[in-house]
């Protein structure tokens, strides 16, 4: 299979070890990864200038076929030396009475005002995590965005009522490489290179029920051998030395 495949994702996402499976399976395809903001994610498919993208869901669909794939932990990010910092866990209500920043790239879906309302709105959650690091506020995130702005002066904590991100692969509904799409699909699912989509085929099935059948009846003839053996008329024994005879 020849041409070349581009595949986009939003930040925090990591393509990377499916990257290499693709390299692996389909070396005459080169696979090219494309890092996009999560608001042009689902144009960059639209607009067909990626064959895929791992986005993030809820969000845009329109158009698009996707597959979430998994759910990610929701933290909050604070100071090192933040009251909150030395907590396992926690939940919305620990918030409260804080500043928490939604930037103007937030990921999450919150059906009311979580926390105190902060004074203006970062553009980006880059520009969020430095004013935490400030110390001006919180941050909720889902947790590679965490990760992805680590600062050694920062920690994330998880939020166990937050809502959630999930990361999904979407294309095009009017798809021009369907086949491609299918073993990406097959990657991203962790599928083996020889297993198929849905259930088992039904070539690789009757081999074994043939087998089975084969057993089967090999052991009725080996049952009904025994069977008629049992049956047949046992010798007599020769009768013992000095045993008294019957007279006629």
């Amino acid at each position: 299979m020849t041409g070349s495949f581009t595949l986009a994702y939003v930040p925090g996402v990591t393509p990377g070890k499916w990257a290499r499976v693709w390299q692996e399976r389909l070396p005459e395809t080169p696979l090219h990864l494309v890092g996009v903001p999560v608001a042009e994610a689902a144009a960059k498919a639209r607009a067909k200038e990626a064959d895929a993208v791992l986005l993030r869901l809820p969000g845009d669909r329109e158009d698009l076929h996707a597959i979430p794939l998994y759910t990610e932990t929701t933290v909050v990010v604070v100071p090192k030396d933040h009251e909150l910092a030395a907590a396992e866990e926690l939940s919305l209500a620990d918030l409260r009475e804080h500043v928490l920043w939604q930037p103007a790239d937030d990921t999450l879906r919150w059906d009311e005002q979580p926390g105190q309302a902060p004074v203006e709105r970062p553009e980006t959650t880059a520009a969020a995590v430095e004013l935490v690091a400030a110390g001006v506020g919180l941050l909720v995130v889902p947790q590679s965005l965490a990760r992805l702005h680590h600062r050694k002066d920062l920690k994330h904590v998880p939020v166990h009522d937050a809502p959630q991100s999930r990361v999904a692969l979407a294309w095009l509904i009017e798809d021009e490489n369907p086949e491609l799409v299918e073993h990406l699909i097959g990657i991203v699912r962790g599928r083996t290179v020889n297993s198929t989509r849905g259930p088992a085929a039904e070539p690789a099935e009757k081999p074994r029920k043939a087998a089975a059948q084969s057993k089967s009846q090999s052991q009725a003839r080996q049952s009904s051998g025994q069977r008629q053996s049992s049956g047949q008329r046992q010798p007599k024994k020769p009768a013992k030395k000095g045993a008294k005879t019957r007279r006629r």
